[in-house]
């Protein structure tokens, strides 16, 4: 997984009052990410049966959990229970393989976009999506801020701003050009391409 896709998300909705922040994998432990930090689980998918709000965070071999039935059935289980289902970046290639986003408009990271399609999806360019009680987000920033519209829809929008001003989430790049709509051309594609190579590479097993 990709550890932002999770983190920004957590910083915001375990802010939420009362909220009680459950991290959860195949087996508890040690989780290692794709830019090698450990973010530890506290319990594995056979522990928890139910969830308020369920958010799925992506990674370079999202695509590989549709050989997983295990993790693809917990999620259809969890979301049949949720008040919000949600995903950060490709983690809504794992919504899709679980069946849970056909005929639904969804989002996901600009460089994975198309295979929206092949799981029935309605693919939307949009930071963030709500479709009904799923949520989806583009790539892996995008989380922080479908977390706050979340929060804003769980606990109202002034309680939401004030967790935004906390965490001083003030957006101001030092360069204007985090959207492929406002790069050239040629280094999208190349960028592209280094991520879909990577996609597939995971997703095939060979890393």
């Amino acid at each position: 997984m990709t550890a932002l896709d999770f983190v920004g998300p957590h910083e915001i909705l375990s802010r939420l009052p009362h909220a009680s922040s459950l991290r959860v994998a195949v087996e508890a432990g040690c989780i290692l990410t794709d830019s090698g930090l450990v973010l530890d689980a506290d319990l594995s998918l056979s522990d928890v049966s139910e969830a308020d709000i369920l958010v799925i965070p992506g990674a370079g071999n999202a695509t590989s959990l549709k050989t997983h039935p295990n993790i693809l059935a917990w999620v259809r289980q969890i979301h049949q229970t949720t008040t919000w289902t949600t995903s950060v970046c490709t983690g809504s290639l794992i919504l899709g393989a679980a069946g849970i986003l056909n005929g639904i408009k969804a989002t996901t990271h600009w460089a994975a976009f198309e295979r929206l399609n092949s799981y029935g999806v309605k693919p939307t360019h949009a930071r963030v999506v709500e479709d009904g009680k799923i949520m989806t987000a583009a790539g892996v920033s995008a989380g922080i801020d479908m977390a706050l519209v979340l929060a804003s829809k769980v606990v109202g929008p002034e309680f939401a701003q004030t967790i935004q001003l906390g965490l001083e989430y003030d957006p101001n790049p030092p360069f204007d050009i985090g959207s492929p709509d406002k790069v050239p051309k040629e280094m999208k594609d190349k960028l592209k391409a280094r991520m879909v190579s990577f996609f597939e590479e995971e997703s095939s097993g060979h890393t």
